[in-house]
């Protein structure tokens, strides 16, 4: 009995002073509060650029998909979907960063902004495009009968309908967007995974640092996931 209580208090004062290393000397926590804050602005912003440009490209796809118009736009925007989603994203920041824009001085935030938000906007293009073609065609010859326009059509009928429907695979895409900007180190951004990394190169120690980054992760998601489900809740009771 001596023994095993020997062992516990033993393992809890290697744990306690392995703690205090990792994260309360120094105020090492503060890189990965601050790479939580990086994270957390590239991803904000990602989301943003990524939603515009895929909701450009699926009125294109669309438009072209119902009236047959807009061809230019369509085959731009399928090759941009080709190389986007052919391509990983590692590349494609690598590529930005030290390809594109290794001769002018810009931000590294715009950098992993305009990466993630370039790679997101080809999936969420094809998300939302999905749920516009999924809409019933009875749709759209209801808002002709009602004197709207192809514009009008699409914004007051078609979209709306379609933002429900696709509201659960673009949190998806957000959750995956998250978790993608774990990259973003190496150009050099101090993310929340580069926190855990610098702690754990002035400790020797991997367990707890990146331990403390998946869970600071997966309790993002878990917020996340809640958000997109009571919006989600609150869409559907709008229905009735």
């Amino acid at each position: 009995m001596n023994a095993i209580f020997a062992w516990f208090s033993n393992t809890w004062q290697y744990l306690s002073d392995l703690f205090y290393k990792c994260f309360i000397k120094e105020d090492r926590w503060r890189y990965l509060w601050d790479g939580l804050l990086v994270t957390l602005q590239i991803t904000v912003l990602a989301v943003l650029l990524g939603f515009v440009i895929g909701f450009l490209v699926a009125i294109i796809r669309a438009t072209h998909d119902k009236t047959g118009k807009l061809k230019i736009g369509n085959a731009i925007c399928r090759l941009y979907l080709t190389v986007i989603r052919g391509t990983p994203v590692m590349v494609q920041v690598l590529l930005i960063y030290f390809g594109i824009f290794a001769s002018v001085n810009v931000p590294k935030l715009l950098v992993a902004v305009l990466a993630f938000g370039l790679n997101s906007g080809a999936y969420t293009a094809e998300i939302i495009r999905g749920g516009i073609m999924s809409i019933d065609a009875g749709q759209s010859e209801a808002g002709r009968s009602l004197g709207f326009n192809y514009i009008q059509t699409m914004y007051y009928i078609v979209m709306p309908q379609t933002i429900k429907t696709v509201l659960p695979a673009l949190g998806n895409e957000l959750v995956v967007l998250l978790k993608e900007t774990s990259i973003a180190g190496y150009i050099a951004m101090d993310d929340l995974t580069k926190g855990g990394n610098i702690i754990r190169s002035i400790t020797y120690n991997a367990f707890l640092p990146l331990l403390a980054v998946a869970l600071i992760y997966l309790v993002v998601v878990l917020v996340l996931s809640y958000g997109v489900n009571c919006l989600e809740r609150r869409l559907r009771n709008s229905d009735h």
